[in-house]
């Protein structure tokens, strides 16, 4: 297949999508912008074209309330810029570990006619990289019945999964698109900085991490530059990772699966992230159906897995995808690295919290929100965080559970908890 007889504009690639379709965007740091824009201006004349879709960043013109006959969002995760979308009628949100998102594509459960990808120049073989997000994008490219691809100047070259070759690409559209960069480090509050530091206290050298994007993910990284030999098998980085493979405290040296490497599916972060991954072999860029495997993950030791919360109830039910029934986010990879971790030898599954939310609502709470998704179950909870301390919940019954919880609560939350946790349990005994 020739590039250059298949090279187009981004409004002639967009054609081939027909009312009815289903579209799969990658997603993260590679959104395919300029494809979707082009998409966009075809709206008047589309109907019912299904956006399949992981995380994307930016603007999505593809969301907006006068597209609603011509767009419908069927997500695997719900990202800020769908999430109107998704709660208002013009999509619906599929419950699924991102371990498993691949099968669905492999399998057919969720066909897919075209894909738009943002991928590397071809080298002199011919061969692109997916870049900062190979994740799911890779199923998705071989089960597409056409691949429409942004070649993409300002794509990093990362290596791993992700090398396709032109010959698996029908449809090719020439950007300069830089990517999008997100940087959580400047928003580190007092607050986060102690639940990292309460989290660092639980990680030992040699450990292999786990830790996604945010406040929380990146404080906790801030306080780790003393220790040593950590490695990383993590479903997606940012910026602190570099730090520490700077700093030599990152070495991947105790690892036993892909010692010396980094393991990832995807990236997000600044332009000084992107350019420390382009064509540098410390990274392996891998599919989600592997890294999120927890049998994989539990073959390294002493995995420290650091995930997030919306709230957690006094029993150690997690929810993290939703606020009541509002769809926030999705499952995605905590589930996977939880058990992973879980399975680990030395290892330790964290859910890393606030106390209350910002606008000062408790997030260890009696009940969940009626509606919340449970995504991680109370049996699969061990370590709970909070900037008043660590909870160890594994292994302790219903009431030691929700004394241990009310501990590590707001101080002003914690005499109403204690009532609650009396009426259901009587007096203390133990």
């Amino acid at each position: 297949m020739s590039y250059l007889s298949n090279l187009k504009t981004a409004a002639e690639a967009v054609q081939i999508v027909k009312s009815g379709n289903t579209v799969f965007l990658q997603g993260s740091a590679a959104t395919p912008t300029t494809l979707i824009n082009a998409l966009g201006d075809r709206a008047s004349e589309l109907k019912k074209v299904g956006i399949i879709s992981l995380s994307t960043l930016g603007d999505m013109c593809l969301s907006k309330p006068e597209y609603r006959e011509s767009f419908y969002f069927n997500s695997v995760f719900v990202s800020e810029n769908i999430r109107k979308a998704v709660n208002g009628g013009m999509g619906n949100y599929i419950p699924v570990f991102l371990s498993e998102i691949p099968g669905l594509f492999k399998k057919g459960i969720l066909p897919i006619d075209v894909a738009f990808i943002n991928i590397s120049p071809p080298d002199r073989h011919g061969f692109c990289s997916l870049g900062v997000s190979v994740d799911v994008s890779v199923a998705a490219i071989k089960a597409a019945k056409h691949v429409i691809a942004q070649v993409n100047t300002c794509m990093p070259r990362t290596h791993g999964d992700g090398l396709v070759h032109i010959n698996e690409i029908h449809t090719f559209v020439e950007v300069a698109d830089e990517l999008p960069e997100v940087d959580y480090r400047k928003h580190i509050t007092p607050i986060e900085e102690a639940i990292g530091k309460n989290c660092a206290s639980l990680i030992e050298d040699g450990a292999t991490l786990q830790l996604g994007i945010g406040t929380i993910p990146d404080a906790v990284l801030a306080q780790l530059t003393n220790h040593k030999d950590l490695g990383v098998h993590t479903e997606m980085f940012s910026d602190g990772v570099i730090d520490l493979v700077r700093r030599g405290v990152v070495t991947n040296k105790y690892k036993k699966k892909h010692r010396r490497k980094i393991i990832t599916s995807f990236a997000m972060g600044t332009r000084e992230l992107y350019d420390f991954i382009d064509d540098n072999t410390q990274f392996a860029f891998l599919e989600s159906d592997y890294v999120n495997s927890s049998y994989i993950i539990s073959r390294n030791p002493k995995v420290a897995a650091v995930n997030s919360a919306i709230e957690i109830d006094i029993t150690g039910q997690v929810c993290a995808d939703s606020i009541g029934t509002y769809q926030f986010s999705g499952v995605g990879g905590q589930m996977d690295f939880i058990r992973g971790a879980a399975m680990s030898e030395g290892g330790k599954p964290i859910i890393a919290l606030a106390s209350r939310t910002n606008k000062g609502a408790p997030k260890i709470v009696p009940l969940l929100n009626e509606g919340a998704g449970v995504v991680t179950t109370r049996a699969h909870v061990h370590y709970v965080v909070t900037e008043y301390g660590i909870a160890y919940l594994y292994g302790k019954n219903l009431e030691q559970r929700a004394y241990a919880l009310m501990d590590i609560a707001h101080p002003d939350d914690r005499e109403s908890l204690e009532k609650v946790i009396l009426k259901r349990f009587g007096s203390k005994t133990l």
